[in-house]
């Protein structure tokens, strides 16, 4: 699989990030997770290696890679903890890909550099209490008065939102009375007006910071849009495209990370006097897992490899983020299975892996919303 996506600079990457979730990552997961502590340390660390502007270009203090490299970033995090490597992957795709999309030169220079190097986080602000998987049913309103905009409104389920320096969102605009569309932009969580609410309580990803975000009378200056008016719906859509890519990797990495921890544990666990891997009923479970961790792998590389190249990667990207997503869920499942009654119990990863893995069928759209995307797509391919 490698050499048909893989370059030496894909090679070095994997074997550098893989080392740095075994040697820092591994030893505290657990515990992160337990204590639901934000892991403020392992992000500095990633900064100083570079993975948190991965695909900034180097002018702008980035790493200047690109989405195969990044995508192998964080299916190693993610084999390691999935908290840490949501935390990543939200600053790099959702909270800097908009500005690099979007933004103008000023804004890129004054907010890539911090955000490359990690001193600040980004996080992007889309979904609201009314507005999910129908991202365009935005109620936020910036309403323009003179050479402002004053924001009304609210996000919710925003990653990394306590901890974030940068905060890109989408809101309808109004100007003159009028409806002129959905824009982006974006602003430092400082400013006055912008509130941000209490951390969430989730089933996993408990180390990630994820919150409720409040716009009461928020002034920002017309410099704050990241492109035109009219292109903050396609601002966002291809954020998401591109963030779907991202959990197909967070889904392969969880994937394997808890297929390792049964692979591992069916050795050493005998029952009848011989290792349980040795029984058809074990056997299988490891091979499916194996066979479909490797199809998801696949799927998130070729959709990497075709944004790399310039081309149409809509369909594929939906492709792996629902397939990844789904195996995600089965494989964490089965090694729960391979555990028997260990894997219940917090003394075992296996349990904390599960508790990830479920919300990788939600997140950046449903598994529902990727059949509807992936749908039209085969539709639209045929009648061509």
């Amino acid at each position: 699989m490698d050499s048909l996506f893989f370059r030496q600079e894909h090679v070095m990457i994997r074997d550098m990030v893989r080392d740095f979730a075994d040697t820092q990552i591994m030893p505290i997961a657990r515990s992160l997770d337990q204590e639901e502590r934000f892991p403020t340390e392992l992000v500095k660390q990633m900064g100083e290696l570079g993975l948190m502007g991965v695909m900034v270009p180097e002018e702008y203090g980035g790493s200047g890679l690109d989405m195969v490299s990044y995508s192998t970033a964080i299916i190693e995090l993610a084999r390691a903890d999935a908290s840490v490597a949501i935390t990543m992957a939200a600053h790099n795709s959702l909270g800097t890909v908009p500005l690099l999309l979007f933004g103008n030169d000023n804004q890129k220079r004054s907010y890539l550099p911090k955000l490359a190097s990690g001193e600040i986080l980004g996080a992007f602000g889309l979904t609201e209490p009314e507005a999910g998987s129908d991202a365009g049913a935005t109620k936020t309103k910036a309403v323009k008065t003179n050479n402002d905009y004053v924001v009304n409104g609210g996000k919710i389920f925003i990653t990394n939102a306590g901890q974030a320096g940068l905060l890109s969102f989408t809101a309808q605009v109004i100007d003159g009375g009028d409806n002129i569309g959905i824009a982006a932009f974006i602003i430092p969580t400082d400013t006055p007006g912008l509130e941000i609410g209490k951390k969430e309580k989730k089933m996993g990803w408990r180390a990630s910071d994820t919150r409720q975000i409040y716009f009461k009378d928020m002034r920002i200056p017309s410099s704050a849009m990241l492109g035109k008016p009219e292109n903050g719906f396609k601002t966002f859509l291809k954020t998401l495209t591109s963030g779907r890519i991202s959990i197909g990797a967070l889904s392969v990495g969880t994937a394997l990370g808890a297929y390792e921890k049964a692979l591992e544990y069916s050795l050493e666990r005998k029952a009848f006097d011989q290792p349980i891997h040795k029984f058809q009923s074990i056997g299988f479970k490891l091979a499916d897992m194996a066979t479909n961790i490797e199809a998801s792998k696949l799927l998130v590389y070729h959709a990497a490899w075709l944004k790399d190249q310039g081309k149409d990667f809509n369909k594929e990207a939906a492709m792996a983020k629902l397939f990844s997503s789904e195996t995600a869920m089965n494989v964490t499942n089965q090694a729960i299975q391979v555990h028997g009654g260990y894997g219940y119990v917090k003394d075992y990863d296996v349990e904390r892996y599960f508790r990830d893995a479920k919300i990788l069928e939600i997140g950046e759209g449903t598994s529902e919303i990727q059949r509807l995307i992936i749908s039209r797509e085969i539709i639209k391919d045929f009648q061509l």
